[in-house]
């Protein structure tokens, strides 16, 4: 059985506000985010997030995409980039590097097949992911939030979350208050005030882990303290 599907991006400025989605049908699809990324971003996360959907099936992927970026990063050049400890040609880093290898890892040992369709055309399932990934990106923009959708059936993790507006990620400041510490003379919790960095990519992993976990992005990262 093969499994046909869109994926595509969007970035609001290019960076800016970002988004990405996947879609099958109206009952199987997801979308995400970021405060600030780009286009480049969302198409590649929009792949990603597709295979990470699909990994606890044996099925074949066709997958559509408006992205030559994309495509040929996945189907030819990464093997080279690999080779040249994740450089190109002119000796300068890849882009988006952790979108890449996280990529690279996804599709192994998968069956897959990409077709390029060209964008703002008309295209059924193109046109359904790219409303969606834009619907995300302008949820960032406005403050609100936005369906994630349901997801791919029997996936992990997946539910029908909400996309909604937060600061940009590369700083998150919280409160380790929660947490006591065990001293011999010291019986009460002690308010040590914590700041974290962290790229797009990241705080996004973090989200997922989050919502999976059914906590906040805060309360996630006091567990793992």
């Amino acid at each position: 059985m093969t499994i046909t599907a869109a994926a595509d991006g969007s970035a609001l400025g290019n960076p800016g506000p970002a988004g990405w989605a996947w879609y099958v049908d109206d009952d199987t699809w997801a979308a995400g985010g970021w405060p600030h990324g780009t286009n480049n971003m969302g198409e590649l996360t929009a792949v990603l997030e597709l295979f990470r959907a699909t990994a606890h099936i044996d099925d074949d992927l066709h997958i559509l995409c408006d992205s030559q970026y994309v495509i040929n990063s996945v189907t030819k050049w990464m093997p080279g980039w690999k080779k040249k400890g994740w450089r190109k040609g002119d000796g300068k880093p890849v882009m988006n590097l952790d979108l890449l290898k996280e990529l690279d890892q996804a599709v192994a040992g998968r069956r897959y097949r990409f077709e390029w369709v060209k964008g703002h055309v008309g295209h059924v399932l193109n046109e359904a992911a790219d409303a969606r990934a834009r619907g995300a990106a302008e949820a960032y923009q406005r403050g609100s939030a936005a369906p994630a959708g349901p997801g791919f059936p029997g996936a992990a993790g997946r539910g029908s979350l909400a996309v909604a507006a937060v600061e940009p990620p590369t700083l998150f400041t919280f409160d380790s208050s929660t947490r006591d510490i065990a001293e011999p003379e010291m019986s009460s919790a002690v308010n040590i005030p914590v700041t974290v960095m962290f790229t797009a990519v990241e705080h996004a992993r973090l989200e997922r882990r989050a919502a999976d976990a059914g906590m906040s992005v805060e309360k996630l990262l006091r567990t793992l303290l």
